[in-house]
């Protein structure tokens, strides 16, 4: 595999489960949420302030609205923020009443339907699920069994989706119709060696090419369309969690890391684990793609 060189540390702020980044072009700022500690960060690089707003619960994803504002996989269901706002709606619940659940990762797919998944806290196995999220806010379960519902994308021409459930040490490929939004013929496209960690997030680039983040690997991967790996981008954070390009060109890219799950010595050992971190590998992603509701 081809390193790739340059990574650097982007703002101040330390994330005890930072995921989910998403750049959003119209303000030239990266968003991305601290899952357990409710908090969805917007990040300036044009400035290199951020601001952070308090959801006051654990917010495993975010994705832009069309019509301004925020859409967040939550807790207890999927949460609007309106432009400007500062406060959330729950719009459409999911497990409200069972306090072991919450979400965690999530993306919109071509036509700005909302994916977004769950997991128990205590990680059972097949505790969690994948639900999408429609225009007209209504909520359909698409996986069933799922341990740690994880990263999500889909190819350029929308008609293959990617899907991770970390403790099957693999990327899944299903084909999509983007139309209707239905899955079928789930296969394997990735195999990851524990030994190289867990796959987490995942984000594809404008060539096609998924780009894996490995909790526990201090990396992230580029994997071909096939399969193979390509390059890889070392950080210095073991618990690294998701990816996503931006930038006026979309071809920077900003990796979430976390500290959770460390321990005292860990911790001190890697002084920057839960930092957002920056660099250019020489590829350009695709722009954001915004919920349609």
């Amino acid at each position: 595999m081809t390193p790739v060189d340059g990574v650097r540390r982007v703002g101040t702020i330390t994330a005890e489960l930072g995921e989910g980044p998403v750049w959003d072009g119209a303000t030239g700022s990266l968003v991305w949420v601290d899952i357990l500690a409710g908090l969805v960060h917007r990040h300036a690089p044009s400035t290199g302030l951020t601001d952070t707003l308090e959801v006051g619960r654990p917010v495993g994803a975010v994705a832009l609205r069309a019509g301004g504002g925020l859409v967040l996989a939550t807790d207890d269901g999927f949460r609007f923020i309106e432009a400007g706002g500062t406060t959330s709606r729950l719009v459409a619940p999911i497990n409200a009443d069972d306090p072991e659940l919450r979400m965690n990762d999530g993306k919109c797919d071509p036509l700005g339907r909302f994916w977004a998944g769950t997991m128990r806290y205590d990680q059972r196995a097949g505790g969690g699920a994948l639900y999408c999220l429609g225009s007209d806010a209504t909520v359909t379960l698409e996986i069933k069994d799922v341990t740690i519902s994880n990263g999500i994308d889909w190819s350029p021409d929308g008609r293959t989706m990617y899907f991770i459930d970390t403790p099957t040490q693999r990327v899944d490929a299903f084909d999509f119709d983007p139309a209707g939004g239905r899955i079928s013929a789930r296969r394997s496209l990735i195999s990851i060696d524990p030994a190289d960690g867990g796959p987490d997030g995942l984000t594809v680039d404008a060539d096609g090419y998924v780009w894996v983040a490995l909790w526990g690997g201090w990396s992230v991967r580029r994997y071909t369309p096939e399969g193979r790996p390509e390059r890889e981008i070392r950080l210095p954070a073991a618990h690294v969690t998701s990816l996503a390009f931006g930038g006026a060109h979309l071809d920077e890219l900003f990796i979430t890391t976390a500290w959770e799950g460390l321990a005292t010595e860990q911790r001190a050992a890697q002084p920057e684990a839960g930092g957002l971190f920056h660099c250019r590998p020489g590829v350009r992603g695709r722009p954001a793609r915004s919920f349609a509701g």
